[in-house]
């Protein structure tokens, strides 16, 4: 077993490579160490910040010799943001350690054996997120915007250059914190309840240029609005405010009505043109986003007859380009804002055989299901937890032929897979998609299909005609 090890106690390791997350995987003696900000062949001096009976988690303090992939961060608030922490692993790296973890998941979390389709790496490296959220925070030079410090969520580290954001994103930014410092505003102090500067999300139009800016405060009116708009970048095509009078740090589900402007900026996404509000969900990269839905849309192999549901679709961009193909098309959402946008995004492309439903999935599956056609395809693209158990028991009810999952989270897909698998599906393609470089990230799109009666999709040889997958005897 080796030397037993103490908290506090620093240790030299050798990365072999990474786990789920990012940390990096090292072995003292048989004891697995999770080591932070550490990258496969790095030799490591790391301090053991916890101990457990089956592994340990330690923190990098010194590379002793770095490993053939790690690369000069370009950020200067790298290791210090909690953001990019692949930033210095050299992006050819990051895509194989990231269909490596797509793999590793399926194989050890599903029991599912499957040929993976090749990685679709970024098309941008930095500057490709549509959306950031910031934090306020007491600068030297007044209030400023930035992020949580890496592992913390007391502490705040003011931002110089975001290098995942726009030019123009960061341009927003600084014309805040401008206004904010001229109008001597006060940063909220979390433990004391006073102060009013909370929030600023920013996001933008990949293709159209155009940004929208939310600011969330503590109670009370904005100052100096005029002065707001007159140094606000030229691209912003309006500024929203939304209150947070609670506790806890939330950018989303408050209610923001508009200071100026439009409360809208537009977006082009796969020949659709998109309306998108502040609290509306979109996909972060819009041209990797773009890549996403194409896939989803070829795996789904849609005929004129067929009836589409998509679940969990957010201001409706699958099932609003599943509609071309489709006969029907039914979208589920429970969020109210982004059901309205998806609704006004149909009106706007010209789109009328499709219809949104606000509602949970596991409770709103079966009220559609007595007025609208059985789907013969049902997209899925479900939050980080993936699908709960009543969501998969009421996919399974509507039965459909082709299911296409697309998922940010390889851990909740494998044990979603399996239980489809389980029921009767066979997984037929998957092909994971870098949309968020530098970090831990993925998506996967998948594409699961009913097995013909009476033979079961567990076993290679009964569904070999149309299916890579089996279940593993791991």
């Amino acid at each position: 077993m080796g030397i037993a090890l103490h908290r506090g106690q620093e240790i030299d390791l050798t990365v072999d490579s990474l786990a789920f997350g990012g940390r990096g995987v090292a072995r003292h003696g048989e004891l697995v160490v999770f080591v932070s900000r550490a990258l496969p062949g790095d030799r490591v001096r790391a301090r053991v910040t916890k101990l457990k009976r089956r592994h340990a988690e330690a923190r990098t303090i010194e590379v002793l010799e770095p490993g053939p992939g790690r690369v000069p961060a370009r950020c200067a608030h790298f290791g210090v943001c909690g953001g990019c922490s692949w930033q210095n692993l050299e992006y050819a790296e990051q895509v194989r350690h990231k269909a490596a973890q797509v793999d590793d998941a399926l194989r050890r979390l599903g029991r599912i054996e499957i040929e993976l389709e090749p990685i679709v790496p970024a098309v941008e490296q930095y500057g490709y997120r549509n959306k950031l959220e910031y934090s306020w925070a007491r600068g030297h030079d007044g209030p400023s915007l930035g992020f949580h410090r890496a592992g913390r969520w007391d502490e705040l580290v003011p931002v110089e250059t975001c290098h995942i954001a726009s030019a123009a994103g960061n341009d927003v930014r600084r014309a805040f914190e401008r206004w904010a410092r001229e109008v001597d505003l006060r940063v909220y102090d979390g433990a004391t309840g006073e102060g009013y500067l909370r929030h600023l999300v920013v996001r933008e139009g990949a293709h159209t240029g155009q940004l929208l800016a939310m600011l969330v405060t503590a109670p009370g009116p904005v100052p100096e609005v005029e002065r707001l708009q007159a140094i606000v970048p030229e691209g912003v095509v309006g500024v929203a405010h939304a209150v947070n009078p609670g506790v806890g740090e939330a950018t989303a589900g408050l209610d923001a009505r508009s200071l100026f402007g439009a409360d809208r900026y537009e977006e082009l996404v796969g020949g659709l043109r998109l309306a998108v509000t502040a609290g509306a969900f979109m996909q972060t990269n819009t041209v990797m986003s773009e890549r996403l839905y194409e896939l989803a849309i070829e795996y789904a192999d849609l005929r004129p007859s067929d009836v589409a549901w998509d679940l969990y679709c957010g201001a409706g961009a699958i099932g609003l380009l599943a509609a071309a193909g489709a006969g029907r098309v039914f979208g589920i959402e429970i969020a109210e804002e982004s059901v309205a946008r998806a609704r006004e995004n149909a009106e706007r492309n010209g789109i009328s055989n499709i219809e949104f439903v606000t509602g949970d999935v596991a409770k709103s599956v079966a009220p559609l299901l007595e007025r609208a056609p059985r789907p013969d395809v049902v997209f899925v693209d479900p939050p980080r937890a993936g699908l709960t158990p009543k969501a998969v028991k009421r996919l399974l009810e509507l039965a459909p032929e082709r299911i296409v999952y697309v998922s940010c989270n390889p851990t909740t897909l494998a044990p979603n897979a399996r239980a489809l698998l389980d029921a009767g599906y066979a997984l037929e393609r998957a092909r994971p998609v870098d949309m968020f470089p530098h970090t831990p990230h993925i998506e996967c799109v998948a594409l699961l299909r009913r097995a013909t009666t009476g033979s079961d999709p567990n076993v290679a040889g009964d569904h070999a005609h149309h299916s890579r997958a089996t279940a593993s005897s791991t």
